[in-house]
């Protein structure tokens, strides 16, 4: 049977792996870089990727841990620097920590003012490509923990033949670019998501445009059994501590589906049942994250 995470190669830094997972778009992983690095605000996270926006709840024991300037500010840093894919928009709600709760984004719409301390939206700027590739090579090789600084260090001297080579090497990447500028910037634009201000606004509508179609019916019970059966068989591999953190996400997004299947189903009961197991499933597979040893560096 083959195997359905790709393991990290011998001598790579599990560090590197969740921050590429993270760029690649991986709620569970966004969420463990953020939790590494507010730990010293004594912040913790959750999220769920929902209608097109990142929604992100910050918890703490304090109220005065979640300064709204310095919360907000320091995401919006850590988000900008990994540029996660496809995720551009970004809802920083924060309240004090209780217990918790697995529908937590139903409960915060349905009362804002008595859940939240605050709630800040934010938009991710993706790093210029050019700025992007200097960032890389100037990194020093070999295993490194997260690149997301959480203070400036102070300056070093300079060295004047390692700034010449650097400029060198900018000059022979600035050429490459630009021999590869025109496809580089079109498959970037074909992984970003649409934004409104693209549209175009000179054609008015056509009457066919004005009247959409009405949205396919989605089965929520289907989707659920489907991601349980995922999770289920992935759940048979998983070792590393990013691979239980999905799990643990996937679980709990199938229960969630399920949660939604209304009264008047047949299989209401089912879905109920199916309910309260997937989100055990889900504590577990978290119990199985927090378990496993992180490997020193």
């Amino acid at each position: 049977m083959k195997d359905p995470f790709v393991r990290s190669p011998r001598g790579v830094d599990p560090a590197d792996n969740i921050v590429q997972q993270a760029r690649q778009g991986s709620i569970a992983a966004i969420v463990q870089v953020l939790n590494d690095n507010l730990t010293d605000l004594g912040v913790r996270t959750r999220a769920v990727f929902a209608e097109g926006w990142l929604q992100l709840l910050c918890e703490s024991p304090q109220a005065q841990s979640l300064d709204v300037d310095e919360v907000v500010e320091r995401i919006q840093t850590l988000l900008e620097s990994i540029s996660p894919r496809s995720i551009r928009r970004v809802n920083v709600n924060c309240r004090v920590a209780r217990e918790e709760q697995l529908l937590w984004l139903d409960e915060i719409r349905r009362d804002p003012e008595n859940q939240l301390l605050w709630s800040k939206s934010i938009s991710i700027r993706r790093p210029n490509l050019l700025k992007r590739a200097l960032s890389h090579q100037r990194q020093p090789a070999g295993p490194r923990k997260v690149a997301l600084p959480r203070r400036l260090q102070p300056s070093q001297p300079r060295n004047q033949d390692r700034d010449r080579q650097l400029l060198m090497g900018s000059l022979i990447l600035i050429l490459l670019l630009l021999l590869g500028g025109v496809w580089l910037y079109r498959t970037w634009m074909a992984a970003s998501p649409p934004d409104s201000t693209d549209l175009p606004a000179d054609d008015p509508p056509t009457p066919a445009e004005t009247s959409p179609a009405p949205p396919p019916q989605v089965d929520p019970f289907a989707q659920a059994v489907t991601l349980a059966e995922q999770a289920s068989f992935a759940g048979q591999t998983a070792e590393s501590r990013a691979e239980w953190l999905d799990l643990a996400a996937k679980w709990q997004r199938a229960a969630d589906l399920m949660a939604q299947v209304p009264p008047e189903d047949s299989r209401y009961q089912t879905a109920r049942d199916r309910t309260q197991l997937y989100r055990q499933n889900s504590q577990v597979a978290q119990q199985r994250a927090e378990g496993v040893e992180q490997p020193d560096d």
